[in-house]
């Protein structure tokens, strides 16, 4: 059994960025070291102070510590690394651009009042768990030891238990359209025989690969191969030429065997006797 240090190093990169940067907003809002509205969604604010970091902080609060926050958390650590290590596995660029595309959903479908909410990263969560749904329809899920059903079902039954503790089901909904929304323009509209126009755009791929992690096939942007390297050039010996070249030494190996008939002698020349004459 794995340490929860090696557990957290086996996990795929964005849904550990994503998972534990939710639990770090959550803990600075119980210890006190922001007021919670200064992170939540407000069009007025963006508009007229330009707080436009409200456009993403909103995403990262899944609530305060509570059984539902535990849930939200649960389904990034479940569903969302399932998704990276399968359907999305080397394809973390388009993995990034889902998430993208389905903050940007919830973003403009939260202009309609009605469907405003100021913290909308449950939403997005619940994105993860409908997409993970289609991806495994056929997946059986043993759900806490209570039921089991498959996967396509998953999100529906998030939703009933959501109804039976009392929680606003708005989120949930939310969260079930932008899936749909982005799953439909990237599976079943193709495989309709249309085409894809939800493609990773190019700045996303750039963004993966600065970051420099993940992996992307068939990426049309290259991670630098000489990160990280201080300095590359010749060496040279100290006191010494510069390196010969592999043909040269080719060369002279053959000359310098057929010039010394006796390898291995350390001194020829003439003997004399101690004493005596030439």
């Amino acid at each position: 059994m794995s340490t929860p240090a090696e557990y957290y190093r086996s996990l795929p990169p964005v849904s550990k960025v994503y998972g534990v940067t939710c639990l770090m907003t959550t803990t600075a809002y119980y210890l006190q070291l922001y007021g919670i509205w200064k992170i939540a969604l407000s069009y007025e604010l963006v508009l007229k102070r330009f707080q436009v970091w409200r456009l993403i902080t909103n995403f990262f609060f899944l609530g305060p510590f509570s059984l539902s926050f535990a849930v939200r958390l649960l389904m990034i650590a479940r569903y969302g690394v399932s998704l990276e290590r399968g359907p999305f596995d080397k394809r973390t660029a388009e993995y990034v651009w889902m998430l993208i595309f389905g903050a940007l959903s919830l973003l403009v479908m939260a202009i309609v009042p009605y469907l405003w909410s100021p913290f909308m990263g449950a939403s997005l969560v619940f994105m993860i768990v409908y997409i993970w749904g289609r991806e495994f329809p056929n997946e059986r899920i043993n759900f806490y030891g209570l039921v089991s059903f498959k996967g396509f079902y998953l999100p529906w039954t998030y939703l009933a238990v959501d109804l039976l503790l009392g929680n606003p089901l708005k989120p949930d909904i939310l969260g079930m359209v932008a899936g749909h929304f982005y799953y439909f323009l990237t599976v079943l509209h193709p495989l309709a025989g249309g085409r894809n126009i939800l493609k990773t755009p190019l700045w996303v791929h750039k963004l993966v690969a600065f970051w420099g992690k993940g992996t992307q096939v068939n990426s049309p942007v290259q991670p630098d191969p000489n990160a990280g390297v201080a300095f590359r050039g010749k060496s040279y010996r100290l006191n010494g030429n510069q390196r010969s070249r592999p043909a040269e030494a080719e060369t002279s190996a053959p000359m310098q065997q057929a010039a010394d008939p006796n390898p291995g002698v350390s001194f020829r020349g003439k003997s004399y006797r101690l004493g005596g004459k030439d």
